[in-house]
């Protein structure tokens, strides 16, 4: 069988990637930008952008300079690969070999195109897909993977190269097409070579002298007379177990035992892997042609069965067997890097590492729901009701520290409005009178000021008192303003233990 490559060139890859994740982009002019060399250089420009004159290589204050309205964002590092290894997974359905190159993809559609009407047909189909999906793409078909590299990037026309056509496809196009370094690229310009016609015929040997073995070997793998090897992807394997019954199963002890043996399979793969579960969907298949399913989600990645199984069984009451369920099948459609867990002797405390608590807190969200169930962080903010902010996971660590100034355990967010007697105007309330109670006031400390944050909002200061009533409850109420300020209102922000 005749070997054909196609090469697929993605002239915006990054630009076009973030416009899909932002479609408020796709209107605008942007760039990508990364520190080079104490320069801000462009790395990838959007099509707008490069109308008004912003090119990658670029400084961006040269390009700012010429347009002022140009958008700058940072570049995320292997983002490029990480696309295109997507892209790539996706262009698996057209054929099974599918590589990565610098700036695209590169496909052996060997006796692949006869399944969408030929190769032209082939060719369209793909392009247009990636087109549709925004991509700016541009593709061609050869016998090598570097006579489809160079037609897809210079060729102006015919993306389809006969079979052993190369030399022809190849003779118009510059040096460029060939794959060089950069250094060999300005020599050949210096040289007057403005395309590759005169180098296929030049004598081996002259060009060995002059531009060294690569321009060689990368002229026998344009012509085919050196074979390219390329790494393919390697689709990831779902983490599917699949358990098919002699008997239907009706009864809830035959789902559960049918449950712990997909379990079983799945962590023993999971834990020589290093993996656990985030997200597990239980998919039960009744032999009236109907299926059920079932889920759990838990608070960190997990392997343990035992774990695992008392989140499914708070979800046996929801599978409805019916007539009986002939096959059963666990799909993983979420798992997480876990470290490995040392064994030891005495155990120390973990705190929020330690995965009993993780396990623990699943059970509960399992009763009570996921979100009763909430941890806070500290925020650098002045004001208390700013202060805090909840942690997206278990492992989230603080990027500040809780202050050291007494606050109250439980914060009353809005503050309640409180009547206060006070025998100074500027000193600690003598008492004060909340939802119709009186409350006397035996102790008290302070003030403590809290000044607004200016580049957030405007208005009065806070005086905050600590006070302590005759019964020994403890308040944590302020004074809006100053004693004598027209709009001053006392507050009751929070209650110590």
């Amino acid at each position: 069988m005749q070997k054909r490559f196609m090469s697929i060139w993605f002239r915006h890859l990054l630009t076009d990637g973030l416009a899909r994740r932002r479609p408020e982009l796709k209107d605008l002019p942007f760039v990508l930008a990364a520190p080079v060399k104490n320069r801000i250089i462009i790395t990838a420009s959007s099509p707008l952008a490069e109308r008004e004159g912003a090119f990658v290589g670029m400084a961006v204050a040269d390009a700012r300079a010429a347009f002022a309205e140009l958008v700058v964002i940072d570049e995320v590092p292997g983002q490029a690969t990480k696309l295109l290894r997507l892209i790539g997974l996706g262009c698996i359905r057209y054929t099974p070999i599918v590589s990565l190159d610098v700036d695209g993809l590169l496909l052996d559609i060997s006796g692949c195109a006869h399944l969408w009407g030929g190769e032209r047909g082939y060719l369209t189909e793909i392009v247009l897909k990636l087109r549709a999906a925004g991509f700016d793409a541009r593709a061609a078909i050869a016998d090598t993977p570097g006579a489809a590299w160079a037609v897809a990037r210079f060729a102006q026309k015919k993306p389809i190269v006969p079979s052993n056509s190369q030399a022809e496809a190849l003779a118009g196009l510059p040096p460029a097409a060939l794959r060089l370094e950069p250094e060999s690229l300005e020599l050949l310009k210096k040289l007057g070579f403005r395309n590759i016609q005169p180098l296929l015929q030049t004598a081996p040997q002259a060009l060995r002298r002059r531009f060294g073995q690569q321009m060689l070997l990368r002229i026998d793998q344009a012509l085919g007379r050196v074979e390219e090897y390329r790494e393919a992807l390697v689709p990831p394997v779902p983490y599917i177990e699949r358990l098919p019954c002699l008997e239907p199963i009706r009864t809830a002890p035959g789902i559960e035992i049918a449950m712990e043996k997909l379990l079983e399979m799945l962590c023993l793969r999971l834990q020589s892997e290093g993996l656990g579960v985030r997200k597990a969907i239980l998919k039960c298949h009744r032999i009236d042609g109907r299926k059920v399913q079932v889920g759990i989600t838990t608070t960190k990645g997990s392997h343990s069965v035992s774990h695992l199984l008392r989140l499914f069984k708070l979800q046996i009451d929801k599978i409805e067997p019916a007539l009986g369920i002939e096959l059963f099948v666990l799909e993983t459609p979420n798992v997480e890097e876990m470290d490995t867990v040392q064994e030891q002797l005495w155990a120390e405390a973990k705190g929020l590492a330690d995965n009993s608590l993780a396990e623990l807190l699943d059970r509960i969200a399992g009763k009570v729901g996921a979100h009763t169930i909430q941890r806070f962080l500290p925020s650098e903010n002045h004001w208390p009701e700013r202060s805090i902010k909840l942690a997206t996971s278990l492992s989230e660590q603080p990027q500040t520290t809780w202050p050291e100034l007494p606050r109250p355990i439980r914060l009353i967010n809005p503050p309640e409005i409180i009547e206060v007697m006070a025998l100074v105007p500027d000193h600690p309330p003598k008492l004060f009178v909340h939802q119709g109670k009186r409350h006397d006031i035996a102790k008290a400390d302070g003030p403590e000021r809290i000044g607004r944050e200016w580049w957030q909002d405007s208005g009065e200061h806070r005086d905050y008192y600590i006070l302590e009533d005759s019964e020994g409850c403890r308040y944590w109420v302020y004074r809006s303003g100053h004693y004598d300020s027209a709009d001053a209102q006392w507050y009751l922000h929070g209650y110590f233990a």
